[in-house]
């Protein structure tokens, strides 16, 4: 079993991403989990902006997230994961921890054929 990893996966500092919002959002971390029962490849983003009225645009920029980011990540590594999971949060917040004040949204990917395919929670 693989624990959540982030050896080689984290980014050492947030790295700029442009988002059709065009609100300031930063890769701030990669990591897998195998946790849920299947490898699911987790990218974590900061967007300081963001508030909980951003929900339409959030989820926007995180389809867009999950295709110009997670879906090379993945291809490039040859990760084959089971989902992609793309975090949005108005502040970096240590996974696993709950975080009232934090806005934060989710959405995942099913990963099909090189393509991040949308699935509701």
């Amino acid at each position: 079993a693989l624990p959540a990893l982030t050896a080689g996966l984290a980014t050492a500092d947030p790295v700029p991403v442009e988002v059709p919002s065009g609100q300031p959002v930063s890769l701030v971390g990669v990591l897998l989990d195998d946790g849920p029962g299947a490898l699911w490849a987790r990218f974590r983003f900061v967007a300081p902006e963001m508030t909980a009225d951003s929900a339409e645009a959030a989820a926007g920029d995180m389809d867009h997230l999950c295709s110009a980011v997670a879906a090379p990540y993945v291809s490039h590594h040859r990760i084959e994961p089971a989902r992609i999971v793309i975090s949005l949060s108005d502040r970096d917040v240590e996974f696993g921890k709950a975080a009232p004040e934090a806005t934060q949204f989710f959405e995942a990917y099913a990963w099909r054929d090189g393509d991040c395919v949308w699935e509701a929670f």
